[in-house]
């Protein structure tokens, strides 16, 4: 049976892109200490404040001063929060109750804290402002926690930020656990100029920011030399040198720091710096993150979606269609859309919101038709949107933390067809949930007909099967991967195509994106790529993923060390990039996780230290155990890695790989029966275990039961067509039951998918004799 180290690494680097935006979560917000490095103080006495702006740009810091941004997050304040906590009261959620009230000018919460117990705690910080707020309380080592009781004040309702569920003490995402840790989650974007500040070595925070809440300096950058430049030549008439006017897209990738699921790769972004040089963005992939068409599913922000709409390859950007102080949308209603859809644009089609939704909108009369274009008659307070506005179905809203409504900025069109096929939601059934889908089919054919069957509808479908593994989906996404205009699609495409980079094919078409002029292309391009260098030695693949060492943007630079962590130089260039990402993450489990898979690819004893650690914090993530008894096996102690793989199948008890682990400890061990019954118990779990499946093929061809061995490994090559393991395996079975005509249909698979396969060759000829 095959070693299970290897194989893990593969599914450890899945499990950073799966988990890489998760630094953005809105959980709170929080703690400035006094402790500063000196380049850090250096840094910081660049800001003058927000309060500093007010006397010249008076109407620009008003709006401000009253925004979401403004507001991000603040001290308690008697005027603004004492409703809340006075007078005193309780709310129950699941297993618990918690309490709120008001002492001595301070509010205070009794919640399940850290022992399992009823403690009281002081609320220091408030985050957000409306439709919801969340409370912050100090930890030891320098943290602010985000309380789970939060705060609507439309209703002045107490309600559970996590819903229906009842997490407990010792859990990844409590209110106590580091998912819901504000230095990490949440301070670099609801402040200004904020330095993490995490010292690994003690696991202690010391978290320094210029301001509190999200400034004038954190669009702007530093302004301090602006407001002495101004003080000293402000009525000269001369140009002011220490402004510079920033692009578009320096505007875009400012706005993205804070509005993307991101990873950060530096924890150092400022305005003026592009997005890649310091995060990677996540995208439509193979996990449930996005929706196949693009919609937001998880908490995703607004950047990466609107990365792959039409208006972002059209050249749309942030400000023109939100104030840029306020935040709020330049225009109400369909006259924002109509700026550029009345025929002004040479590249927006005209639309006319009435005949194009089929709905009415406001100020329309009794045949749809509009009595009134002017902006001064449209009162949002009075008015209910209809179907006709254009964001209802462009644009729909998804709750998050059960209170806030966000529009998705992937401006997506409503296809009831893909809800049926796919269950993607539609914007036609959100708002009528009284109907079928057939009935939203039924009249979005009448009304929009062939128009429906156009390019994206397709894509949608092809990545959806790609998503739960239908080989059938390879060459229509290849097709599209050469057709797809937008960048954001092409690495979406190339993520799901990762299952099939061994193929040729595939192969080929990933490496000519490593040459991309999209700097997202090349990296997911690496990414993609990365698993097939495990034991290559030195591949013309490791010397071509070698040039991304040297590629100007971080972001890339980082994927290629990652690829090659086992032997870059950490010390030097991109290697010591990668290694900066990793220490600056290492404060996350799947952090300590990747600095486990970077010492084990280079056989280092201290990837055991990190691989602990991240199972410490985060106990219930399968393939923690599955790499830290990998791990243990490959260093000698099979009896140690087998010890824990028991213990962590009754704490997950319905992980298919943990059982796949403990198969190969058993096997090791010397106890094939035993490694059976754990690889059918994997398979069971996890009908999409390629591994299990490949593994049971082989195990119960070594226990004289070939034809069950056939159907695990036909089940195997179903998982990963690509692969010609299942098929030389199923070949070398079928020959030696006399099944020469099978056995050589077998070896035809292999050499189509492996043409210089040695053993195939050999066995080709023996059987053709």
């Amino acid at each position: 049976m095959v070693s299970g180290t290897l194989v893990l690494a593969a599914a450890g680097f899945w499990l950073w892109r799966f988990q890489q935006g998760d630094s953005t979560r809105a959980a709170g917000s929080g703690s400035g200490r006094a402790f500063r490095l000196p380049e850090e103080r250096q840094a910081q006495a660049e800001y003058a404040g927000s309060e500093s702006c007010r006397e010249c740009h008076s109407e620009a810091y008003y709006l401000w001063q009253a925004s979401h941004h403004g507001l991000a997050e603040r001290g308690v304040s008697a005027a603004l929060d004492r409703a809340a906590f006075d007078p005193d009261r309780s709310f129950h959620h699941g297993s618990q109750v918690t309490l709120l009230g008001w002492s001595n000018g301070s509010a205070r919460v009794t919640a399940l804290g850290l022992f399992r117990s009823n403690e009281v705690f002081a609320v220091e910080r408030v985050i957000g402002h409306y439709p919801l707020r969340q409370f912050l309380v100090p930890f030891p080592g320098g943290r602010l926690q985000t309380l789970e009781a939060s705060y609507d004040p439309r209703s002045n309702e107490w309600f559970n930020v996590y819903g229906a569920e009842d997490r407990q003490p010792g859990e990844w995402g409590h209110w106590t656990g580091r998912g819901m840790n504000w230095n990490s989650m949440c301070a670099a974007c609801h402040n200004t100029r904020v330095r993490k500040n995490y010292d690994e070595a003690s696991d202690s925070y010391h978290t320094s920011m210029v301001e509190l809440t999200v400034g004038c300096e954190a669009c702007h950058g530093p302004l301090k030399r602006h407001n002495e430049w101004q003080l000293s030549h402000g009525k000269s008439g001369v140009t002011d040198p220490t402004i510079t006017r920033a692009t578009r897209q320096q505007v875009l990738d400012t706005c993205g720091f804070c509005h993307a699921r991101r990873a950060d790769l530096t924890g150092d972004f400022k305005p003026g710096d592009a997005f890649m040089d310091h995060l990677h963005p996540s995208v439509v992939d193979e996990t449930t993150a996005y929706h196949p068409d693009g919609q937001v599913r998880d908490e995703n922000y607004e950047f990466s979606a609107f990365l792959g709409s039409k208006m972002h390859q059209a050249g749309v950007y942030c400000l023109d269609c939100h104030n840029p102080h306020s935040a709020k949308t330049l225009l109400p209603g369909n006259f924002l859309c109509l700026r550029c859809h009345d025929g002004s644009r040479t590249n927006a089609p005209v639309i006319d919101p009435v005949r194009h939704s089929h709905h009415r909108v406001f100020g329309c009369d009794t045949n749809g038709v509009l009595a009134s274009q002017d902006v001064a008659s449209y009162d949002p307070r009075k008015i209910k949107e209809t179907g006709g506005e254009c964001i209802n179905c462009h644009m729909p809203q998804t709750a998050y933390m059960q209170r806030h409504w966000r529009h998705d900025h992937g401006f997506t069109i409503p296809d009831p067809l893909l809800t049926k096929e796919h269950g993607i939601p539609n914007a036609c059934n959100r708002c009528h949930a009284d109907q079928s889908t057939d009935w939203s089919i039924q009249w979005t054919d009448r009304w929009y007909g062939e128009k429906m069957n156009r390019p994206t509808r397709e894509r949608a479908r092809w990545l959806a099967r790609a998503r739960a593994g239908d080989s059938s989906a390879r060459d229509p996404l290849l097709k599209y991967l050469g057709q797809e205009p937008i960048p954001y699609w092409q690495a979406s495409i190339i993520r799901l195509l990762a299952s099939w980079a061994g193929e040729p094919k595939v192969y080929s078409a990933l490496l000519a994106r490593v040459d991309s002029t999209n700097a997202l292309v090349r990296a997911e391009a690496i990414n993609s790529l990365a698993p097939l260098l495990e034991g290559s030695g030195d591949s013309p693949l490791r010397s071509r993923m070698e040039s991304g060492l040297l590629d100007p943007v971080r972001a890339v630079r980082v994927a290629a060390a990652r690829a090659l962590q086992d032997k870059v130089d950490l010390g030097h260039g991109a290697g010591s990039e990668l290694l900066h990402s990793l220490n600056f993450n290492a404060d996350h489990p799947s952090g300590q996780f990747q600095k486990g898979l970077l010492y084990l690819t280079r056989q280092d004893r201290r990837s055991l230290g990190h691989f602990l650690k991240a199972i410490e914090w985060d106990p219930y993530s399968p393939p923690f155990h599955s790499q830290y008894a990998a791990a243990l096996s490959l260093f000698g102690d099979t009896a140690a890695a087998a010890r824990h793989l028991v213990d962590a199948s009754r704490l997950l008890p319905n992980s298919g790989d943990i059982q796949y682990q403990l198969a190969l400890a058993a096997n090791e061990l010397g106890s094939p029966a035993d490694a059976t019954a754990h690889l059918e118990n994997a398979v069971r779990l996890d009908p999409r275990h390629y591994r299990a499946w490949y593994n049971l093929g082989l195990a119960r061809n070594a226990q004289g039961q070939p034809d069950a061995a056939l159907e695990a490994l036909t089940q195997a090559e179903a998982l990963e067509p690509g692969n010609p393991d299942p098929a030389y395996a199923r070949a070398t079975i079928l020959a030696r039951l006399g099944r020469d005509p099978e056995a050589l249909q077998a070896l035809s698979r292999v050499l189509y998918l492996a043409p210089s396969h040695t053993e195939a060759l050999q066995l080709q000829r023996r059987l053709k004799r």
